[in-house]
């Protein structure tokens, strides 16, 4: 089984959804001998936006004389989309920051949104591509937004998340959500030991 490992959060060793992550890859291979494991930190090596030459190269705009910057970004992006569709398991830590998600995991999102290779559009709509695997976000958030929560409205997080994926075909897709890690020590150890109990509990093929 292939695994591709993803964190985002820029606290290093005090963040939330990197220990949750890292506990869900962890899960996979006490579950999986033999697991095979890709990482990327998005926060260590950042991906930067996408550049208009990209976006018109994807698209089959050739330019006069590809840049070396070109052909880098190119050859980056094609990594990006290489290895999410070459893993059975993609583990995204995704902490919460001003209501959605840190901006360079929308950059990697921005890389693996293209259209022929994990979507396409046809006479009958929108299909993804990407299926056929399985997807763990592990999240945090400072504060709670659940359904019953006053500040439900302004999670953009999760329903971005659930919808970017959902678009690519991942319908094998599972949360674990730590929430209000900055309201206290106390609520912070009540979070993680919940987010925790629902890692062991996962359903892993």
């Amino acid at each position: 089984m292939k695994l591709l490992h993803v964190d985002s959060s820029v606290l290093g060793a005090n963040s939330v959804s990197r220990r949750l992550s890292a506990a869900v890859v962890a899960e996979f291979g006490r579950r999986s001998p033999g697991l095979e494991v890709t990482y990327r930190d998005l926060a260590v090596e950042p991906l930067g936006d996408v550049s208009p030459a990209l976006v018109a190269a994807q698209r089959g705009a050739e330019p006069a004389e590809r840049s070396p910057e070109l052909e880098r970004e190119l050859a980056t992006a094609a990594a990006v989309v290489d290895e999410f569709l070459g893993a059975d398991v993609v583990v995204v830590g995704a902490p919460m920051y001003n209501f959605n998600i840190p901006s360079s995991l929308k950059a990697w999102v921005d890389r693996l949104c293209v259209a022929g290779r994990t979507f396409r559009y046809s006479s009958a709509g929108v299909e993804g591509l990407a299926g056929g695997r399985k997807l763990v976000v592990a999240s945090s958030r400072g504060a709670v937004y659940a359904a019953n929560s006053p500040w439900a409205a302004l999670d953009h997080q999760e329903p971005y998340l659930r919808s970017v994926f959902t678009f690519l075909g991942v319908t094998d897709l599972e949360f674990v959500t730590a929430e209000g890690v900055a309201m206290g020590e106390e609520q912070r150890a009540l979070a993680l030991a919940d987010a925790e109990s629902r890692i062991a509990a996962l359903k892993i093929a």
